[in-house]
């Protein structure tokens, strides 16, 4: 019996000097033990960088009625279930959903506690605004080029020969050919993950520089965060300003925003997450989407170039290197555009359901923010729907996850 305690006591404390190990080598790992994988208000863990709003703002005009005829309309969900709109919003814990067409909220449905000025954290929506941000460097002429190679603009990377050929580009594209460790997997992979890592760490950038590069730049695409913080880190560089401060100084306050947004931070004063720390208002983020429908501008003034705009949501002659679900989104500079059927909308999609959609052809922007995500882009038919226009789903839809980035 003794012999067996001093076995059990051995083995006890060999797993506990194991995870010290483990702890010591990636200290991350301790909240991601704690917190898992992240909700609406994990983020508050980490410092922020307060983005302050517009000193004038911009209100849509809200229906005199709501359209709640839109609740029994039927939409396909994730399993390519055909179910009444209301269901699907149950099925995907919807927090808030809304609808603006011509500058009218004419839909809104939230749950208890959230109004269309709850802040929520949008995951990885937060890489759209990196585009943006990119997009007004270039206008300004911080960033001269996308084919600038990124040790240019952040030469402290030159210690690895992993980012010598990377251009901005590449980064824009998610072409980057470095190393990144996704969740899928199982348990122990999703533990380990670099997802996990770069989201819970507190220093990105330390965390950067030891990247390994798996394929040449401009072959492979992959959906990873750091891309994203490799770009920010060269805005930060060419335009001398933290990211928030650049955000809220060239966008944030000059679209009529009315409440502050943030982004969360891995350390005080540090690299801003702007692969997935981004939190935002349901009303001002439909203001993003009103400054992308009407090309950039706000009251007369180009906030973002045309050209930008343009080139951001459509695909033009690149050849999509990625799809997903019945509409085949493509991601292009950081933005999800529809290949299928009449397109040119356009989204901004975050993990749990964060969705930032906007329709040219019906002058429609529909914010979703949500608990889980039920998959399905039911966007397009609402937006037509909303509008009189006929939408017919394609026959025998792929399947597609009931919750994707």
């Amino acid at each position: 019996m003794q012999r067996i305690l001093y076995w059990l006591a051995a083995v006890i404390l060999l797993i506990v000097l194991l995870f010290a190990v483990l702890f010591t080598w990636r200290p991350e790992l301790v909240r991601v033990l704690r917190y898992q994988s992240p909700d609406a208000n994990t983020y508050k863990i980490f410092p922020q960088a307060i983005i302050q709003p517009s000193d004038s703002a911009f209100h849509f005009v809200k229906a005199a009625v709501n359209r709640d005829d839109l609740d029994t309309v039927k939409v396909l969900n994730w399993k390519n279930e055909s179910v009444p709109f209301t269901t699907f919003l149950k099925d995907g814990q919807a927090n808030l959903f809304m609808v603006i067409r011509n500058d009218t909220i004419i839909y809104q449905k939230f749950a208890p506690g959230y109004s269309d000025t709850t802040l929520t954290t949008l995951f990885s929506v937060a890489k759209t605004m990196v585009s943006i941000m990119v997009g007004e460097a270039i206008k300004e002429g911080k960033i001269k080029s996308l084919d600038d190679q990124l040790i240019s603009y952040v030469p402290e990377l030159k210690v690895n020969p992993a980012f010598d050929q990377i251009t901005l580009r590449n980064l824009l594209d998610m072409k980057s050919g470095l190393e990144f460790k996704d969740v899928y997997g199982g348990i122990i992979a999703a533990f380990l993950s670099d997802e996990a890592k770069y989201y819970y760490t507190e220093d990105i950038k330390k965390e950067l520089i030891k990247v390994k590069a798996v394929n040449p730049p401009g072959t492979v695409w992959k959906y990873k965060s750091i891309d994203a913080f490799l770009l920010t880190w060269a805005l930060e560089n060419a335009t001398g300003k933290k990211a928030a401060t650049y955000f809220q100084d060239k966008i944030w306050k000059k679209i009529g925003t009315a409440y502050p947004a943030s982004f969360g931070l891995d350390h005080v004063n540090g690299l801003a997450n702007t692969a997935s720390r981004f939190q935002s208002t349901a009303i001002d983020l439909a203001k993003l989407g009103r400054l992308y429908l009407n090309k950039g501008q706000y009251n007369g003034d180009q906030v973002i170039s045309q050209d930008w705009v343009t080139r951001s949501v459509n695909m033009g002659k690149d050849t999509p290197a990625n799809s997903k679900g019945w509409q085949q989104s493509a991601q292009h500079y950081l933005w999800w555009v529809p290949q299928q059927g009449i397109n040119g909308d356009y989204a901004a999609e975050g993990m749990r359901g964060q969705r930032l959609y906007i329709d040219p052809l019906t002058h429609t922007i529909i914010v979703q923010f949500s608990g889980k995500g039920a998959g399905g882009y039911p966007f397009r038919k609402i937006s037509r729907y909303l509008s009189g226009l006929p939408f017919t789903y394609p026959k025998n839809p792929p399947l597609e996850p009931a919750i994707s980035q």
